[in-house]
């Protein structure tokens, strides 16, 4: 093994290997400890210019002294001068280390150190022969000792498994991975800029809770030993913004995390970001409109354009959102007219003919949802609005007039996906016991993903809530269509993965 590993062969190493590295980069820290010289003991270096801002104002910045910071990612020897290229938070710069300008007792021990060493250079900004912006060093310093080295050396984390469990290292090697992120970031400021334009008041509602309410989905459970009494973790936002609604806050919104005790795919984790809004004296139309226009704005903020590509598509929000309800659809994708099946055992002989599985609970309304899952949902790839679903799926929703079968709800699918799901909401303190007793029922027959009866819920309702139009956002859904992830997992920093045995 060489001394510096920085330069033996561009090759991914063993553990055997890593190990005999580690011994090494731990002898040459000791070595700097015993000289007085504990890279770790530095508290802090002051830079004063991002490698990104050199990169794009080249022109202003030729000739200037500046100080960067970052890891060592390439490192070539080119006798008393070394080339070798640090990344910050920003980007990447070429950084040209010679020994006549920093010395020729710092340019040795400079010799020995490794990649992903972390350094603060000091140094004035030219272009090489071949035209590369870089930074000429007068100084440098070591900030951070690496005791471990990089994957594969500079040539990128490519196992997914390693990348979703040590996401610090993929964030190091693949910069695309820090541009999704830094995407999941300006997407949720643009959000939140746009809903404060709109008078809505961003606020935090508890995350455990006695009921956990407001979805279907089965929660996490603890106990709390304060009080000596069992909680769980919420799997929504929508009961205790409700009651915000009542108090007289007409506009709010809650962006956080919120938990379900199910499975794991690329569409799921059981720890997700969800945002819920309510605003007062709206239905679901208007709950529709706002979300086109919160949709498109987003877009035309972070990515510069409304129309983005996933996977083999062009997604189009630009243009008005296609708004169909969800009978029709079902008619649409499957033939079969749920509005001239009225009856629960109708619902059931068609599903049998077209081998549509159900459970012995369900009722019409629950088998007209599983034709739509089955037949409808993926060929929803752009933008569109699914309306008014059955009463048996929604129990918090109000009830259509005309047709109180179905109520005034909508799903907006993109690509085969659901990216948000909103109500007029149910406030009929009556008519909302009635349909929580009916999930208790649920619940005595072995459904665990239906809801409690929420008795301080049913006391605000009574209190008086106004008309009101609510709507949940998968905010980790929405980052995956802007950044074109194909998996929920790519957009999140750490992803639920199953522990490893030690």
């Amino acid at each position: 093994m060489a001394e510096n590993e920085n330069l033996t062969a561009e090759e991914e190493q063993s553990e055997e290997d890593v190990n005999i590295l580690k011994k090494v980069r731990m002898e040459k820290l000791e070595a700097m400890k015993a000289e007085g010289k504990n890279p770790f003991e530095i508290t802090s270096f002051d830079a004063d210019t991002k490698c990104a801002y050199i990169r794009e104002n080249y022109e202003d910045m030729e000739g200037k002294t500046v100080k960067i910071a970052g890891r060592i990612m390439t490192w070539r020897k080119m006798g008393k001068a070394h080339f070798i290229n640090i990344t910050d938070s920003s980007d990447r710069m070429q950084v040209y280390v010679r020994m006549n300008d920093i010395g020729e007792e710092q340019f040795k021990e400079f010799k020995t150190w490794d990649i992903g060493d972390i350094v603060g250079i000091e140094g004035f900004v030219f272009k090489t022969k071949t035209e590369e912006i870089s930074v000429h060093c007068t100084k440098i310093t070591l900030l951070t000792k690496s005791l471990l080295p990089l994957p594969e050396k500079w040539h990128g984390l490519k196992d997914q498994d390693t990348r979703y469990r040590q996401r610090y290292l993929d964030l190091i090697v693949n910069p695309e991975v820090r541009d999704t992120f830094k995407k999941r970031s300006a997407i949720i400021a643009s959000i939140r800029r746009f809903l404060d334009s709109k008078g809505f008041m961003e606020v935090e509602t508890p995350m455990l809770v006695s009921n956990a309410g407001g979805a279907a989905a089965r929660p996490f459970e603890t106990h709390y030993n304060a009080l000596n009494e069992d909680v769980k973790l919420r799997i929504s936002l929508e009961l205790y913004l409700k009651r915000l609604i009542v108090g007289g806050l007409e506009r709010v919104y809650e962006i956080g995390r919120v938990f379900r005790n199910e499975g794991v795919d690329a569409r799921h984790n059981p720890e997700f970001t969800l945002m819920e809004l309510y605003q007062a004296y709206t239905d679901y139309h208007g709950m529709m409109d706002l979300t086109e226009e919160m949709f498109r704005h987003v877009a035309n903020e972070v990515c510069g354009t409304a129309v983005v590509p996933y996977g083999e598509y062009m997604i189009d929000l630009e243009k008005p959102f296609e708004r169909i309800t969800m009978v029709d659809a079902v008619k649409k994708y499957s033939g079969v007219d749920f509005s001239q099946i009225k009856t629960t055992e109708e619902a059931r002989k068609i599903a049998d003919e077209k081998g549509v599985h159900y459970e012995k609970h369900h009722k019409r309304g629950d088998i007209l949802n599983l034709f739509f899952e089955e037949f409808v949902e993926e060929h929803l790839i752009q933008p569109t609005f699914v309306m008014d679903h059955p009463v048996e799926i929604s129990p918090l929703t109000k009830r259509k007039p005309e047709d109180p079968d179905y109520v005034e709800r909508f799903e907006l699918f993109i690509t085969g996906r659901e990216m948000c799901n909103a109500y007029s909401e149910l406030n009929d303190p009556i008519d909302q016991r009635k349909r929580f007793e009916e999930q208790e029922e649920l619940l005595k027959q072995g459904d665990e993903e239906a809801n409690h009866i929420d008795e301080d819920f049913l006391r605000a309702l009574e209190i008086g809530m106004p008309p009101t139009g609510g709507i949940g956002y998968g905010i980790d859904r929405l980052v995956m269509l802007l950044t074109n992830s194909s998996a929920i997992r790519d957009v999140l920093l750490f992803p639920t993965m199953k522990t490893l045995d030690q």
